[in-house]
């Protein structure tokens, strides 16, 4: 249409005789046709049109968007609040322990450096009042020696209650655990996401902390000198406590089970079920056995020098009455110096502690691996190969000692050999 008009237009112009300058109007006029192309360029309005529509469906679920984006990030923030504020708490808790300790080894070193010096000091009291004649002298120097052997037994009596080694080493392991703890949570806010279970297994984990290594000396002291030998426990019940298993009927079968499953395979459970057989018949026991022989000698020592220094009391008061007199308070104070130096210069109670812990230690990895493997549903349980590789390193081993030590334990059973000649862990 639009060309048919410029050509209807165009022969018009022609066959009319005018002027040139009204012929150039024409042509002006004519110029101006182009102007009903136009009409045929509307199209692109639809299109806005449907752009516009589209827009604002979006813009009607941006706020959706926008909400569910703030609610996960909202939770997200919540935890890590919490996570945040349990990491203050045990941050306190290390410093609490870490100067608690430090106060405790003074009280150590102060205590056996007064009583040392007492017991030394009467025990010379004693001598000389054995080679002085009778009269007021000599019972200033019986008097005097045997007020310091009693005070020397009263403060013994408070120091081997109390074990000040032993409090120390407690508050040394406290505060180790607790630098574990607070970078696992740590490491857990740095990946981000972090579950409410998570939160309440730290705050377990922090409890129990609490309980296994108590602050305060009056009521909650732990128990220095035990009827029995029993390891340390310093983690919540709840960790590794057996789990139900409700997918029982839809869980793997066995043909399943020797497939790989998050790290997991047969070989895997069998070397990890070695690796405790291992743990039992040598670390648990040798550590048994040397916590019981610790608790011994600690007890006879804790008895022997306030019994030794009361008799040195006792014996000064006969001081003068002979030759042989004398040698009561002298020998038995000697003896009760070198035995408190033996006991808390020693630190016997920080060995008890130590066999303690270490005793615990391996009652946890004990219990980690069991409980584990008790899980049957392998997509809830750890990774296998990241277990395998904490095991491994818990154990003070790489990977392949690991198997190794797996591989040999079995090779002894199988040739009916009960001990293996080597010990699960390389680091105690």
């Amino acid at each position: 249409m639009v060309l048919a008009s410029i050509q209807s237009s165009v022969l018009l112009s022609c066959y009319q005789p005018q002027p040139t300058l009204s012929s150039k109007r024409v042509v002006n006029a004519t110029i101006h046709v182009p102007k009903h192309t136009r009409v045929g360029f509307s199209v692109p309005k639809i299109h806005a049109r449907k752009l516009v529509e589209e827009l604002k469906q979006k813009s009607d679920t941006t706020p959706l968007l926008e909400k569910n984006v703030s609610s996960s990030s909202s939770t997200n923030s919540e935890a890590s609040v919490k996570l945040y504020a349990i990491l203050e708490d045990v941050a306190d808790r290390i410093e609490m322990h870490n100067n608690i300790g430090e106060q405790r080894d003074n009280w150590n070193t102060l205590l056996l450096n007064s009583i040392n010096m007492i017991t030394l000091t009467a025990t010379t009291l004693a001598g000389v009042a054995a080679t002085t004649g009778a009269g007021a002298p000599l019972l200033a120097l019986k008097l005097s020696s045997a007020l310091l052997f009693s005070a020397a037994t009263g403060l013994l009596l408070v120091m081997n209650k109390i074990q000040p080694s032993q409090l120390t080493e407690e508050q040394r392991n406290a505060t180790r655990l607790f630098k574990q703890l607070k970078s696992h949570i740590e490491t857990t806010i740095a990946i981000g996401n972090p579950s409410e279970e998570y939160i309440k297994g730290a705050m377990e984990k922090v409890l129990a902390l609490d309980k296994a290594y108590p602050l305060p000396l009056l009521g909650k002291m732990l128990e220095k000198f035990p009827a029995k030998f029993e390891p340390a426990v310093w983690w919540p019940s709840s960790q590794f406590q057996k789990r139900e298993n409700k997918k029982s009927q839809r869980v793997k079968e066995e043909g399943e089970r020797m497939g790989k499953m998050n790290g997991w395979n047969e070989e895997l459970e069998m070397e990890m079920r070695e690796v405790v057989e291992v743990v039992k018949r040598k670390d648990i026991e040798d550590y048994d056995r040397l916590g019981n022989i610790a608790l011994k000698i600690h007890k006879n020592l804790a008895i022997a020098g306030p019994l030794l220094t009361g008799i040195a009391a006792a014996g000064s008061a006969f001081v003068g009455n002979g030759s042989w007199a004398a040698l009561v308070p002298l020998m038995a104070g000697s003896l009760a110096a070198a035995i408190n130096t033996f006991e808390h210069g020693g630190q016997v109670g920080m060995v008890f502690e130590m066999y303690r812990t270490s005793a615990g230690f391996f009652n946890m990895v004990e219990t980690s691996i069991e409980s584990t493997l008790e899980e049957k549903d392998l997509e809830r349980r750890e990774n296998g190969e990241l277990f395998e590789m904490n095991m491994a390193l818990q154990l003070g081993r790489s990977v392949s000692q690991l198997r190794e030590l797996a591989s040999k334990s079995a090779s002894y059973r199988m040739e009916g050999v009960v001990d293996i000649d080597e010990f699960a862990s390389k680091l105690f």
